[in-house]
């Protein structure tokens, strides 16, 4: 019925792409103001809706560059139940500041974690710090055209490229496909593992990078263990033991063929994005002798469960195919 409904508002697509495409338009020709800093600003970001892997990439970027400098992440912070500018302390949850941005409090306690849906506000809050940063991570920002980032990452799924998609509400896309143009990067995200070369060849041809741009191809990494606060077991302790996935993000479709592959039995309870669970889910849950879920499930989920109760995610990283030439790019743009 949705699929029905997104097809029967086809010509509405007109009309969208007219006003992200003026919009898009006024900022490039300085009608609309943009914002710049003369400090390190990388945004990380899609042209589509749904899950493209910006978590996983922003925690790569913080682990190849907390040793040398100090960081600021600074989202949206979907969802959350508080206003304006806040950073991440001791009182943190996932309500106070979103599931994604507590999930980077709760595993990087030498970041500075941060939530402003005005991107500019909150920048110019976190330099006011006592101790500000010396680059930011914006998360989810590429359409945020009020910031001018000095350096834009933008991700794609391998399974459904932006340039095979059109803009909503029929298809995926937040903006017109020539949004493309102010990325630096372009990663083609959630590859199989064995992607060949031609492979990767006729989806560069696809996206037609322009000269200055780089493609690069990444593939999830899951983690040889589930864990929860208190405990963490071998992923091999699945194979003989039925357990409940619970998902509630935008594609669950990566993580669930991986543990096909596996061979492992399990149901899979699939919820919507960054969905909020009701006490009666609970109850529901909490009923399953085991429960695997995603790190980002986990934030929201875990305060509803005691140290007794079995539930554990699977953590995961993000592999790049050319990490090297990758990491310069990155590097070489903030040490300039």
């Amino acid at each position: 019925m949705i699929k029905i409904l997104r097809y029967l508002l086809f010509p509405i697509v007109p009309i969208y792409y007219l006003v992200t495409w003026l919009r898009n338009k006024l900022y490039d020709f300085g009608i609309k103001k943009s914002t710049s800093y003369d400090f390190p600003v990388i945004c990380v970001g899609n042209l589509s809706v749904g899950g493209t892997g910006k978590t996983p990439m922003i925690e790569y970027l913080i682990r190849l560059l907390k040793t040398d400098y100090r960081i600021a992440t600074l989202s949206r912070g979907y969802k959350r139940q508080t206003k304006g500018f806040v950073v991440a302390d001791t009182n943190a949850t996932a309500n106070t500041i979103g599931d994604e941005p507590f999930q980077f409090y709760q595993k990087f306690d030498d970041v500075i974690v941060s939530v402003d849906a005005d991107r500019v506000h909150g920048i110019s809050e976190l330099m006011a710090l006592q101790n500000p940063p010396e680059m930011i991570l914006l998360d989810d920002a590429y359409q945020h055209r009020k910031v001018k980032a000095g350096f834009y990452i933008l991700l794609t799924s391998y399974d459904d490229i932006y340039t095979d998609d059109i803009l909503l509400p029929t298809g995926n896309l937040r903006e017109p496909r020539q949004g493309a143009r102010r990325a630096d990067i372009i990663v083609v995200t959630k590859c199989p593992e064995n992607l060949s070369e031609s492979d990767k060849e006729k989806i560069r041809r696809k996206i037609n990078p322009l000269q200055h741009q780089e493609v690069f191809f990444a593939s999830i990494s899951y983690s040889e263990y589930i864990s929860n606060s208190e405990h963490q077991m071998d992923l091999k302790i699945l194979n003989n033991k039925p357990f409940t996935l619970v998902t509630g993000i935008a594609n669950p479709k990566t993580l669930v063929s991986y543990l096909k592959s596996l061979n492992l039995e399990f149901e899979h309870l699939n919820f919507k994005d960054h969905h909020d669970f009701s006490a009666m889910e609970i109850d529901r849950l909490k009923q399953k002798s085991l429960i695997v879920t995603t790190e980002k499930d986990m934030m929201r989920l875990q305060p509803y469960f005691n140290k007794e109760e079995a539930i554990y995610c699977l953590p995961i990283e993000i592999k790049i195919d050319r990490p090297i030439q990758f990491n310069a790019l990155v590097r070489s743009f903030v040490k300039s």
